[in-house]
């Protein structure tokens, strides 16, 4: 007689886990089913590989016999095996595998072609027999060989003692398995069934009903099966439909499932390791598109497969267009996965243009969504710059991270500086690498914050941070929770479906978010790498100038406009700014590459080949203004002298001028020293006290005598602040660092007077930062320059320090003004808010002014990217010394420039837009005999233009790119000398621009 007990929850949880555990009662469980037949391979033939060559090098080589137990490596080094295989002719007809276990990444050929990745790390602890396993077909012979490209190193480098530690140069790889096995399928949906019964019973609330069915249905599959008799999982199966095929009411919650491989392309390991994930996923979704008709797959194809020409035909040769197309679903459009804070407007538009061309090309579309769900915040400008190519919709997770305040939406409007929106989604699941379980399911729908609004969200499934994707295993679940009864509907989507569905609903029923999507971590990385930073503001800069000269050269003359090589430079450049690689948390083998870029930028020909087509003969000083206005500057000039001679010279709007003739001299710079050993500085524009430590008390305009430092504090204070976060190294910087201030103020050498005048003085004083590290400063004041200049030569030694310099104001006012891409934005002056105060390091481009109606106070700089704001203190961060993962990361030599620019009136009045992009571009000097020309000009400070370049498709249309730089709307005039020109005004997007 059948016995009916009472349940108890736990224990039955207990024997439904260990029932497909791969750690308990692995001798009797059903798991110990999946492979019932196992067989050893033929013969294991190895041959280490100097580097990564290609198959056909491969094949070639003298290959060794090997066997399981034996390592490979070391780290970062590349195995090539040989495999033979015989299948027992007594398993025809049944599923075979390979069974390969390097604990490393590793690539299947096979035939010459790449099938499928493997990865043999235990990624989170999960089961994924597929990850280790690749399915063989057996087209009439039980004979075959395969070939395994084995990576030393795991889908996340290979950290020592910890995954952002700096990489174990030393560690080795451990073939672990590697053999022939008969796969039980019938076994394999059953573990499925009972996992999915056992999440159920444990995720849903105690008082759920469908929790308890879920209970006791997991419990009687599991007296029916009889382990290895095939006709009790028949009869489990009927239990487990009978279970699944209650569905759900039409009103609840759709999950949208996409499949997406987020391939962090450098983080962990360089740019040149990675061409083999990218590879190895994307063949790995090969496989699964022809198992599964409903399978799509979330790609960033625009930036992986320009790895190389060669990787990239061999990715897409092996996928049918259909595949291309749909598989790989048309979006991230983006040239790279993007920082979202430090670029410029142009870079980011380029990052659009290069993306939108590349869709255009390869497969006749046009993006609408931009797909970024890991970078380090959200810059204001986005929504605009996003529309102005054809972007409308949004999807990122990474505010999911903060960890003071959580975000209030998931679906809602996101609105620019400007007033442009993009309809925008965060997936409540909060992550980009869900592996299909119950729990997170059930999350997805509580935590999602826009109920009644909207009932649909979307779902990330795949291996992420580092890339593999989604497995069999996740797709199998979700097809099997798609309509259940107790679950959130789960279809199987693309974004395009997804916004789609969204939009077709009262979407004017959704929130709006005004301003930048700020992240409350990673906020260090403002900072980080110094140099790289640096290097990508000059190489902007840079290319801005070519691209100009370039432009004139072409118009005005027989110059062959360079357009691949820009096009070159430019991909270097917008290769860097990789979410990882500017922002300065990767490995130092990443930055090896960068610096490498960066070189390469800086010994392009074009420059000074641009230069020399504007009809120059090399007689006399040129010099060229690449900005919109016209400069009048101090210059420095080679001679023979022991110093360079200097003069003040004006250039015209984006044009050309010759050396003025001498002239009478302007207002002159002039020093004093006062007593207590200050000195005062002066010139027809501010004044200013400066103490011995080269600190400045006293900084006025010359029509007012308000003194804008605050009179107890002195500004030009360099401090040292200690800088542990909790865990991101290179990354975080944390509130609590603010608590530990130390003012430096051991001089090594007081102030000492270099240049006297009439055109410069400058200042020279010697600072110890600490036993290991120094600063030496160069406070410079020009005739007729607004701000005063801080050249800064930094030694740099330290562990896990930040410095900074602060510049304390006499300015009460609730907000501060921050540069950044084509405009500005003001954040609070206070913390009177949690989401104020978590704003405690904030990213901004060349300057931070501070005002009030009547006058203000900017922070300017060529190179830095990291402030803090408050109580009418400004703070801009100089260095950070992190040790993981990169442990000698910022340490050495560092040079960069500040200055403070007092001003009359209100930030839009004060010239401080265009003094800044004066500091970060000089005046250029070539050689040439010309006369004074400016090809464009505007009547309006209020607007910029940004950028002149020509056309992507053709050499007879010029492109002028302009900006509205107050905040304002306003009418503009554009001069230009050039002839018979027809002019297209064009607001939107173009993939001409």
């Amino acid at each position: 007689m059948e016995h009916v007990t009472f349940k108890h929850k736990r224990t039955t949880l207990e024997r439904a886990e260990k029932f497909i555990s791969s750690h308990h009662f692995t001798d009797i469980n059903l798991r110990s089913r999946l492979y019932p037949k196992k067989h050893p391979l033929k013969s294991i033939l190895n041959y280490p590989a100097p580097g990564r060559i290609s198959y056909q090098q491969a094949i070639t080589q003298q290959f060794k016999p090997t066997q399981v137990g034996h390592s490979f490596g070391r780290t970062w080094a590349t195995h090539w095996f040989k495999l033979e295989l015989e299948i027992p002719t007594d398993w025809a007809g049944q599923e075979v595998h390979l069974i390969w276990n390097s604990q490393s990444e590793a690539l299947i050929w096979k035939d010459g072609q790449p099938v499928q990745g493997l990865s043999g790390e235990n990624n989170r602890g999960l089961s994924d027999e597929n990850r280790i396993s690749f399915p063989l077909q057996q087209p009439g012979t039980t004979c075959q060989v395969l070939y395994i490209e084995m990576a030393c190193n795991g889908l996340l480098g290979c950290g020592l003692n910890g995954m952002i530690n700096p990489p174990d140069f030393k560690k080795c790889f451990t073939l672990q398995q590697a053999e022939l096995a008969v796969f039980d399928r019938q076994v394999y949906k059953l573990m499925i069934d009972v996992e999915i019964l056992h999440d159920m019973a444990k995720e849903l609330s105690e008082d759920s009903e469908r929790g308890y069915q879920a209970l006791y249905t997991v419990n009687k599959i599991i007296n029916i099966i009889e382990v290895g008799e095939s006709s009790s999982y028949n009869r489990a199966k009927k239990i487990a439909d009978m279970f699944f095929n209650q569905k759900n009411g039409d009103s609840q919650h759709t999950i949208y499932a996409m499949g997406h491989s987020h391939i962090d392309t450098v983080i962990f390991t360089s740019f040149s390791y990675r061409y083999r994930l990218v590879i190895s996923t994307s063949f790995s979704y090969r496989y699964r598109s022809v198992i599964f008709t409903s399978f799509s797959y979330r790609y960033r194809l625009v930036n992986s497969t320009s790895f190389s020409y060669r990787y990239k035909l061999v990715i897409f040769t092996s996928f049918s267009y259909r595949y291309r197309l749909v598989i790989f679903t048309s979006i991230s459009l983006r040239y790279r996965l993007v920082d979202g804070n430090i670029p410029s407007g142009e870079a980011f538009v380029r990052q659009f243009l290069y993306g939108q061309r590349y869709f255009l090309k390869e497969f006749g579309i046009v993006c609408k969504e931009f797909w970024l769900p890991d970078t380090f915040g959200y810059s204001a400008q986005l929504p605009q710059i996003m529309e102005q190519c054809g972007i409308s919709r949004f999807l990122t997770q990474k505010l999911s991270w903060n960890i003071f305040n959580k975000f209030p939406h998931h679906t809602f409007w996101w609105n620019g500086i400007d007033g442009s929106r993009v309809l925008t989604h965060f997936p409540p699941g909060d992550s980009y690498h869900m592996v299909s379980k119950v729990k997170e399911l059930i999350y997805t729908l509580k935590n999602y914050r826009d109920k009644g609004r909207s009932g649909r969200s979307c779902y990330l499934y795949g291996y992420g941070d580092g890339g593999n994707g989604p497995t069999e295993e996740m797709v199998n679940k979700l097809e099997r929770m798609e309509n259940v009864d107790g679950l959130p509907r789960v279809k199987m989507a693309t974004p395009n479906q997804y916004f789609s569905d969204v939009e077709k609903e009262d979407i004017d029923d959704l929130c709006t978010w005004s301003g930048e999507l700020y992240l409350e971590m990673h906020n260090g990385t403002y900072t980080t790498h110094a140099e790289v930073k640096k290097q990508n503001r000059k190489c902007e800069v840079l290319l801005h100038d070519v691209e100009f000269l370039a432009t004139m050269a072409t118009v005005s003359g027989d110059y062959d406009y360079p357009r691949k090589e820009l096009d070159r430079l430019w991909k270097l450049l917008l290769l860097n700014q990789f979410h990882d690689v500017l922002p300065g948390s990767s490995i130092g083998m990443v930055y090896e590459d960068a610096h490498r870029y960066y070189r390469g930028q800086y010994s392009s020909k074009l420059d000074r080949n641009s230069r020399a087509n504007l009809n120059c003969d090399i007689l006399l000083s040129v010099f060229v203004n690449t900005l919109g206005w016209t400069r009048c500057e101090i210059i420095s000039l080679p001679s023979s002298l022991s110093s360079p001679l200097r003069k003040k010279q004006k250039a015209p709007s984006y044009g050309l001028s010759a050396l003025d003739s001498p002239s009478e001299l302007p207002s002159p710079v002039t020093y004093l020293f006062l007593q207590g050993s200050y000195i005062y500085l002066e010139n027809s524009l501010l004044s200013a006290i400066l103490d011995s430590n080269g600190r400045v008390t006293s900084l006025t305009t010359a029509d007012s005598s308000r003194n804008l430092i605050n009179g107890e504090h002195p500004a030009n204070q360099i401090v040292l602040f200690d800088d542990i976060p909790l865990y991101w190294d290179a990354w975080d910087v944390m509130d609590y660092h603010l608590e530990t201030r130390k003012v430096v103020d051991t001089v090594n050498q007081s102030a000492e007077i270099l240049d006297k005048g009439p055109l410069r003085v400058t200042i020279k004083v010697c600072l110890r930062i600490s036993a290991v590290s120094s600063l030496e400063q160069y406070i410079i004041l020009d005739a007729g320059c607004p701000y005063i200049k801080f050249i800064n030569k930094v030694s740099w030694h330290e562990n896990r320090k930040f410095l900074k310099v602060e510049f304390p104001t006499s300015i009460h006012t609730n907000h501060v003004s921050f540069d950044i891409q084509f405009g500005f934005l003001q954040r609070p002056n206070n913390y009177n808010t949690s989401w104020d105060s978590a704003r405690f390091e904030v990213c901004g481009h060349k300057w931070a002014d501070i005002s009030d109606y009547n006058s203000g106070l900017a922070v300017l700089n060529d190179c830095k990217y990291g402030y803090s704001a408050v109580d009418g203190i400004i703070r801009l961060s100089l260095l950070r010394s992190p040790k993981a993962p990169d442990e000698n990361a910022d340490m050495g030599e560092h040079e960069f420039t500040y200055a403070i620019m007092p001003h009359q009136g209100i930030l839009q009045s004060s010239g401080v837009i265009q003094q800044s992009y004066n500091l970060n571009s000089p005046l250029l000097v070539q050689t040439g005999d010309i006369s004074p020309t400016s090809y464009f000009s505007i009547n309006t400070p209020q607007i910029i233009l940004d950028t002149v370049k020509l056309s992507e498709d053709s050499k007879k249309k010029i492109v002028l790119r302009l900006y509205e730089s107050f905040g304002g709307n306003t009418t503009a005039t554009i001069s230009t000398p050039l002839k018979n020109l027809t002019v297209q005004r064009y607001v939107g997007y173009s993939y001409s621009f």
